[in-house]
């Protein structure tokens, strides 16, 4: 076998230009490796091809009067629950206008409702969080994603308010119709959805306390800094969020707004409104009770009722 060395002068400059060309090569090749793995590792990733498909089978369902079960469509890409899969399947037969949509508490931008709907299909968003990490991260991602680098989503580090929500909105010129609000603050949800005007969504998708189930329409009292608070039964080893409203105060406060209950995620604690000029005849309203059938949801809510009864509610 041959060996070769590196000389002196321009032909030792060459060999060594030459390895580094090499080396930056399998660099690049070794990062996509890694990330085609981390890819395929991915549980059950829809890919976008797929989810056009779906889409167009959907269509042709609705055209036959066919509707399906929320649960039954659900898929996971960046939600954190089966939502990405309901809200393909609902703006599949309903169409967009926008595609604009607004979240509030967007986490790192990765994992929320909207991320699927930006990076899939190429809807515009805002998205909303309180934390300076996750506001550097879900940057670093769109700025970076192939699919998004050259118009990102608006990102605003915010800590949402009754107050303050609207301007927010306004801020970012998301004060107009938009197809999709989705609000999962583990607080004030429903003081903020109750406070926006800005914008009018055509679908809401919202996170309940669903220790409540169907039993009482209450919700936490309004402060501007309300934290989520952890309760915790050691006896039955079991715990739960207080926060939130429970499903029939916001079907209430839905009501008000000119909107339906349609549906639910699979354990029921984020649920889906319509407003009701839209697709009446595809997506009736459904019973709240409706949203807790699941043998799970029911056995864990029940377990988790009494430590919400303990803390102080306020109905509506």
């Amino acid at each position: 076998m041959g060996k070769w060395t590196l000389g002196q002068g321009h032909d030792g400059d060459g060999a060594a230009a030459d390895v580094a060309a090499r080396l930056a090569t399998l660099e690049a090749a070794l990062a996509q490796l890694v990330t085609a793995q981390s890819r395929a590792h991915e549980p059950n990733y829809v890919d976008r091809g797929t989810q056009q498909l779906l889409a167009m089978q959907y269509r042709r369902d609705a055209a036959a009067g066919v509707v399906h079960d929320f649960e039954s469509v659900e898929f996971r890409n960046h939600s954190q629950n089966g939502e990405d899969g309901i809200l393909h399947y609902l703006f599949s037969v309903i169409g967009t206008t926008s595609k604009y949509v607004v979240e509030m508490c967007a986490g790192n931008g990765r994992e929320c409702n909207a991320a699927n709907l930006i990076v899939n299909h190429g809807w515009h968003a805002l998205l909303c969080d309180g934390s300076e990490e996750n506001i550097r991260i879900a940057n670093d991602f769109y700025w970076r994603h192939p699919d998004t680098m050259r118009i990102p989503p608006a990102i605003c580090r915010a800590w949402l308010t009754a107050e303050n929500v609207n301007e927010v909105i306004a801020r970012y010129g998301f004060d107009r119709e938009i197809d999709l609000l989705s609000i999962d603050v583990d607080g004030n949800d429903y003081w903020l959805w109750k406070a926006i005007t800005a914008a009018n969504p055509r679908v809401v998708i919202i996170e309940i306390q669903a220790g409540w189930m169907a039993d009482a329409a209450v919700t936490v009292p309004y402060d501007p800094q309300f934290c989520v608070r952890k309760l915790v039964d050691e006896a039955l080893q079991t715990e739960v969020d207080y926060c939130g409203a429970s499903l029939p105060a916001m079907v209430k406060l839905g009501r008000e707004k000119g909107y339906r209950l349609v549906g639910a995620n699979r354990y029921g604690f984020n649920v889906v409104f319509v407003r009701n000029d839209i697709a009446l005849d595809l997506l009736p309203e459904i019973p709240a009770g409706h949203c807790f059938r699941h043998p799970v949801a029911r056995w864990q809510y029940g377990r988790v009722q009494p430590l919400l009864r303990r803390e102080a509610w306020v109905e509506v």
